[in-house]
């Protein structure tokens, strides 16, 4: 993976909704945890600005970070992110430690391409559907992929692109399909345009009534 984060934070002793709101508000520092492994969960703070940044970058959320505490780097996930519901900056941070012997779940985003390209769009004048925007993915932390490329390009009109169709790299599952082929959800699928398909149906009925 090409981009590396790291993010400073500072172990904080002070618990509590009072204590969070003093440090968002006096220090512009949101709360945060660092929990899972063999240590005990630790609460830290990191400066506000600097996750806000890194939060524009969509890999973010899908990479192995290293978080500083103290001067004693971390690695760890993101696990879950809260934010304020009227301004949307973020107001508590969760954080997994990973290590190398562990595999880990975390949500993924897809990323289509060739959609312009593809058979059902450009030669039968279909339209895509995304009917999801992200996979939970089961794997080792060094194998955690940034994102999952869907590829549209051989893809025709009324064809739809299911979880089990996904290219995915090495070492990486998918925790849907695991489950069973009831599991295997669609993806995408190219459908006529709504306009052309309503006309269709209104040609097929003046047919029928003549």
């Amino acid at each position: 993976m090409s981009n590396e984060f790291l993010l400073n934070a500072e172990s904080r002793s002070d618990t509590g909704k009072g204590a969070s709101r003093r440090l968002r508000r006096l220090q512009e520092r949101v709360p945060g945890i660092v929990y899972g492994g063999e240590a005990e969960p630790q609460m830290i703070s990191v400066e506000l600005r600097e996750l806000k940044k890194a939060l524009e970058n969509e890999a973010f959320y899908s990479h192995i970070l290293t978080l500083k505490i103290d001067g004693k780097e971390v690695q760890a996930v993101l696990r879950d992110l809260q934010r304020n519901p009227a301004k949307g900056f973020p107001t508590h941070a969760d954080f997994l430690r990973v290590d190398k012997t562990h595999k880990i779940t975390m949500n993924v985003p897809l990323h289509f391409i060739n959609e312009a390209a593809s058979v059902g769009v450009k030669k039968q004048g279909g339209e895509i559907q995304h009917n999801i925007s992200e996979v939970e993915v089961s794997c080792l932390p060094q194998n955690l992929p940034e994102f999952i490329e869907v590829d549209m390009t051989d893809v025709e009109l009324n064809a739809v692109v299911h979880l089990s169709d996904l290219k995915l790299p090495k070492g990486v599952e998918l925790t849907q399909l695991a489950l069973g082929e009831d599991h295997d959800q669609p993806v995408a699928a190219i459908h006529a345009p709504k306009v052309r398909a309503a006309e269709a149906d209104e040609g097929e009925e003046a047919a029928s009534e003549e």
